[in-house]
C-alpha cells in the first residue's frame, strides 16, 4: 500500500520504500538555434519537421518530453519530440495544421528546409517510469502519437520485456498517419500489440477495424487495469475521459496514469 507521511503515523517499526519522483529539470534547460533539415507531409494536415542542431550542441532529454519554439513576436509554440534521444541525428516533430494558426499556417505554406528556428527545452514530466515492471497501455489520439512513438522507440532500444499495447485513435483512417510503422512493430516485437481505432469512418474509407472512442476500446479489452501503467497523449477531452473512466471503472491506480494533453487550437492565440 501507499502512504502519505504528511498525514500517516506508523504504530510500529517499519521499512519504507520511496518512489522517486523525477523532475523535468533532470536535464539542463537550453535555448538553441536549429536548422530545418527536412519537411515531410505525413498526411494532408500533418507535417514532420526534422531539426538539425548546431555541430557542437546536443539536447539531452527523456523520450516523451517537448520543446518550445520561440517565435519572433515573443510567443511560443510547444511540440513533443517524436523520436527517442538515442536517435539524435535530428529532433523530429509532428505538427497538425490548424487553419488560421499563426505558426502552423507558416509551416504548411512558406516554411522551407534550411530555415532557422530557435527553441527551448526539454520541458515536461511525460516520460517512462522505469522503476516498474507492470504491463503498459499506450494511448494516443491524433498527433499525440508523437511522444508515444518516442516512448516506444525507447522501450525497443532498452530491449524492455514489459508487455505493451498501443491504442491509437483518430476520426478517419488517414489520421493514423504512421499506421504502417505500428503494424511493423506488431509484426516484429513479441511483447507488443497494436489496436487502431477510428471514430468517424466514412463508407469510402473502407475501414474494417475497431470503431468508436479510443479510450473505450481500452476499457472493452481491459476491464481491470489495476495491474497496469497507462501513458496517454492527445486532445484534452480524450485524456480527461480516459483518466476519469480508467480510474473509476477499471480500477487503474490514479498514480499509474501519466498524460500529456495538448491541442492545436493553442496556435490561434
Amino acid at each position: 500500500g501507499l502512504a502519505l507521511f504528511c498525514c500517516a503515523r506508523p504504530d510500529t517499526d517499519l521499512s519504507i520504500e520511496v518512489r522517486e519522483i523525477l523532475a523535468s529539470g533532470e536535464f539542463p534547460l537550453k535555448k538553441m538555434p536549429s536548422r530545418i533539415a527536412r519537411l515531410e507531409k505525413l498526411s494532408d494536415d500533418v507535417m514532420l519537421i526534422a531539426l538539425q542542431l548546431p555541430a557542437a550542441e546536443r539536447l539531452a532529454y527523456r523520450a516523451g518530453q517537448y520543446i518550445e519554439f520561440m517565435l519572433r513576436d515573443g510567443k511560443r509554440r510547444s511540440y513533443s519530440m517524436a523520436n527517442a534521444p538515442h536517435l539524435d541525428d535530428y529532433i523530429t516533430l509532428h505538427l497538425r495544421h490548424m487553419p488560421g494558426g499563426l505558426f502552423t499556417d507558416h509551416v504548411f505554406s512558406s516554411m522551407k528546409e534550411r530555415d532557422i528556428l530557435r527553441f527551448e527545452g526539454p520541458h515536461g514530466t511525460f516520460f517512462l517510469r522505469e522503476d516498474s515492471d507492470k504491463p503498459i497501455i499506450l494511448l494516443a489520439s491524433g498527433t499525440g502519437f508523437a511522444p508515444i512513438k518516442a516512448l516506444m522507440e525507447h522501450l525497443i532500444y532498452e530491449k524492455s520485456p514489459r508487455p505493451v499495447t498501443l491504442y491509437w485513435g483518430g476520426r478517419r483512417p488517414a489520421d493514423l498517419y504512421m499506421d504502417a510503422l505500428c503494424r511493423e512493430w506488431a509484426a516484429s516485437l513479441p511483447h507488443f500489440n497494436y489496436v487502431p481505432v477510428v471514430s468517424d469512418a466514412l463508407p469510402q474509407d473502407g475501414w474494417s477495424g475497431r470503431s468508436g472512442f479510443v479510450h473505450q476500446a481500452v476499457m472493452a479489452d481491459h476491464p481491470d487495469l489495476s495491474g497496469y501503467q497507462v501513458y496517454a497523449c492527445g486532445a484534452p477531452v480524450v485524456i480527461a475521459s480516459a483518466q476519469r473512466d480508467f480510474v473509476a471503472q477499471c480500477r487503474l491506480p490514479a498514480e499509474e496514469f501519466f498524460a500529456d494533453s495538448f491541442t492545436s487550437e493553442a496556435d490561434l492565440n
